[in-house]
């Protein structure tokens, strides 16, 4: 079931306090699929994510009392543009809001081709992506217990007149 009164817009350096405290939150399930507590979006700091930021458009998603309950990031190099942190509060999740801000992190790009990545273990995220559309293309080594799995998707835009 989708929430009808979330609104998704652009954050601003002032949500970034929020967004790191909500990806600590997020990726804890993360965290223990993989017995892993050390991984990056764990340890990033705000300084880090501010530097991340400035060259990201970062989408934040607030629920009706405007509570912060989302957020993605993309960015792009050449023809392809990168997803990255899309995060969803543990109450908020299944029930869409990863699409939508997947679909608004796609949308701010012209872009022929979006990548993005996510754990081998991560089976939600994984399943989430190819109903998106996204395909893998390569797995590699990260830390100990996990291997990033990069997935992409390749889109024909219709010029508009």
């Amino acid at each position: 079931m989708q929430k009808k009164n979330v609104i998704l817009t652009k954050a601003t350096p002032a949500d970034l306090e929020a967004i790191l405290a909500l990806q600590r939150l997020a990726y804890q399930s993360e965290a223990r699929i993989y017995e892993d507590f050390g991984i990056q979006p764990l340890r990033q700091t705000l300084e880090e994510l501010r530097q991340e930021c400035a060259r990201s458009v970062v989408f934040k998603a607030l629920d009706e009392a405007g509570k912060l309950i989302g957020s993605v990031r993309a960015y792009a190099e050449n023809d392809t543009t990168y997803i990255h942190k899309l995060i969803v509060a543990p109450e908020h999740q299944n029930q869409g809001l990863g699409k939508r801000l997947l679909e608004a992190a796609e949308n701010a790009f012209p872009s022929p081709r979006f990548e993005l990545h996510t754990g081998h273990k991560s089976i939600k995220n994984l399943a989430l992506y190819e109903r998106c559309g996204y395909v893998r293309f390569k797995e590699e080594a990260g830390r100990p217990t996990l291997r990033l799995v990069y997935l992409e998707k390749w889109v024909t835009r219709t010029p508009t007149v």
